[in-house]
């Protein structure tokens, strides 16, 4: 079945191309009569305008890209939603494309990127290949790295310090008075590494360098992998005073087993999370965490970005620390 043209449209309603393209560029420019009769031989014969080949014509896409590590994990959710309720209540469109945490996938999804036109690219993460910063230093649009911090921002950068945050959920479980502190994660992507180095920082200045205990599997973070990674630890006689999880559904997996074995949260075993998910609050008992500001990420990053398409000028290194917050619960005794 072939596609339904403008030609097709204008036969239909019996006017001409010029003036079916007049009615869907700029509808007041016509009369209500005719605007009515293209629109009901549009909605009748299903057209859809050709994008592309307006784009080519305006040399604006009206697009922006967006590249996320992950579409599994939840804690990328409330940054899309935020990225969405600005950007498209400003009349663009988010183009999404997950990396799978891999640099090599990022490089192809800005190549691809880049190819649609997008008149900016917003990325989580700031570890990128070399060709992939060099594609983002010449492509002449905004670049937005989010989540982390970065030294070398290519535009704005805005983010926490996820080894700082690491190194204050640890400390926190320290003054609790804690030494064996075991710390749990699955894919130890970049961010999970530097938290995993704020954990190794507090252990190592408290002097307690010779309780560590990590335990990773290269998994997407679930609930059931929380479980699963909490369960080995503690068949192998390793017993911690407390856990730190990479994020709040491994943190609730581990409480669960931790339950099922009646190990008591907090009496036997301090648990904290990261991210500070609905949850956690809600959670039996409730779960302490790292309060990272996911929605004011997106909704910042795309507030400097409308800014930046609307001066018509790529903005300098700009870096912007949103930081954490340690909220404290009923899993670690608060």
């Amino acid at each position: 079945m072939r596609r339904v043209t403008l030609d097709d449209v204008a036969s239909f309603a019996g006017v001409s191309p010029i003036t079916v393209s007049r009615v869907l560029r700029k509808p007041d420019a016509v009369s209500e009569p005719l605007r009515q009769r293209v629109n009901a031989a549009v909605k009748e014969l299903g057209y859809v305008p050709n994008v592309a080949a307006s784009r080519l014509a305006s040399a604006r896409t009206h697009t922006i890209g967006v590249i996320v590590p992950t579409l599994y994990n939840v804690i990328f959710a409330e940054y899309l939603l935020a990225l969405h309720e600005v950007l498209v209540d400003a009349g663009f469109q988010v183009v999404v494309v997950n990396s799978r945490y891999s640099e090599i996938e990022e490089e192809n999804a800005i190549k691809a990127l880049l190819g649609q036109r997008v008149e900016a690219i917003i990325i989580a993460g700031i570890h990128h290949t070399a060709h992939a910063r060099q594609l983002l230093e010449h492509a002449n649009l905004p670049v937005v790295e989010t989540f982390e911090l970065s030294q070398d921002p290519i535009d704005i950068n805005i983010g926490m310090s996820q080894e700082s945050a690491g190194q204050a959920a640890t400390q926190h479980l320290i003054k609790r008075g804690f030494k064996r502190i075991a710390f749990l994660t699955g894919n130890l992507d970049h961010r999970s590494q530097s938290r995993l180095e704020g954990y190794h920082r507090a252990m190592r200045e408290a002097g307690f360098e010779g309780f560590e205990l990590v335990k990773q599997k290269p998994r997407h973070s679930a609930i059931a992998l929380g479980s699963t990674l909490c369960a080995e630890m503690l068949k192998r006689g390793n017993i911690p005073e407390a856990i730190f999880c990479t994020d709040d559904n491994l943190a609730l997996g581990a409480m669960q087993e931790c339950r099922k074995r009646g190990i008591g949260i907090p009496s036997d075993i301090s648990v904290i999370g990261f991210h500070d998910l609905e949850f956690a609050a809600c959670a039996s008992p409730s779960l302490s965490s790292i309060a990272s500001r996911r929605y004011e990420t997106g909704r910042l990053a795309a507030e400097k970005v409308l800014s930046a398409i609307q001066a018509s000028s790529r903005p300098g290194g700009e870096r912007i620390d949103l930081g954490f917050e340690v909220k404290v619960r009923e899993s670690t005794g608060g």
